[in-house]
């Protein structure tokens, strides 16, 4: 049902940007020039966006291998580093409704990413489980041409389970690390 839910979402997300755009008027030569330029800078603007997202994803990754390998040391690093690049994300090219939903979901993936940089490894993996929710829900609107596989331990957290996101389907649980490695399951995979 929530994988229905969501792909709904993601379906009206894309559907809805598409339909923002208006329908400009056939510019005169000198306009075109111009309105190329603009374009240009769009590009280079989404671009730049879109690699952002994507430095926002390649630290989620690298902080996940780190609990992965049980080292706190690297964790309490790459949380920060996690911290920094939220943080530097501009929501401002999405529509209104993006743009709430994106703040509200940096602003709690950025405090929990800080309190990965300064915890314990039980503590870091906590927050990682809800970290991992905000970057899901975030590539959720941002997109990603990475293939994800959202992967699932039943057994984490008193049996309540964890998610998390991987660029591999083989699982390597981040919140068992050595204990139980392959502990888990793909759910689903995205794009």
């Amino acid at each position: 049902m929530s994988t229905m839910a969501l792909a709904a979402t993601m379906i009206l997300t894309v559907s809805c940007k598409d339909g923002n755009k208006e329908e400009a008027a056939a510019p005169m030569s000198n306009e075109m020039h111009q309105e190329s330029m603009d374009d240009k800078d769009d590009m280079a603007m989404s671009d730049n966006q879109d690699a952002k997202a994507e430095a926002i994803l390649n630290d989620y990754f690298n902080l996940k291998d780190a609990l992965v390998s049980d080292d706190n040391g690297k964790a309490k690093e790459l949380g920060n580093t996690l911290a920094k690049s939220l943080k530097a994300f501009d929501v401002s090219n999405y529509s209104d409704n993006e743009q709430t939903e994106l703040k509200d979901i940096i602003e709690d993936a950025t405090e929990h990413a800080e309190h990965i940089g300064e915890s314990d490894i039980k503590h870091q993996r906590e927050h990682f489980k809800t970290l991992s929710k905000d970057v899901t829900d975030m590539v959720a609107i941002t997109g990603t041409d990475k293939k994800l596989y959202e992967q699932f331990c039943p057994m984490y957290n008193n049996n309540e389970g964890g998610a998390w996101l991987s660029m591999n389907e083989e699982i390597r649980n981040p919140y068992f690390g050595s204990q139980m490695l392959k502990c888990g399951k793909v759910q689903r995979e995205i794009n």
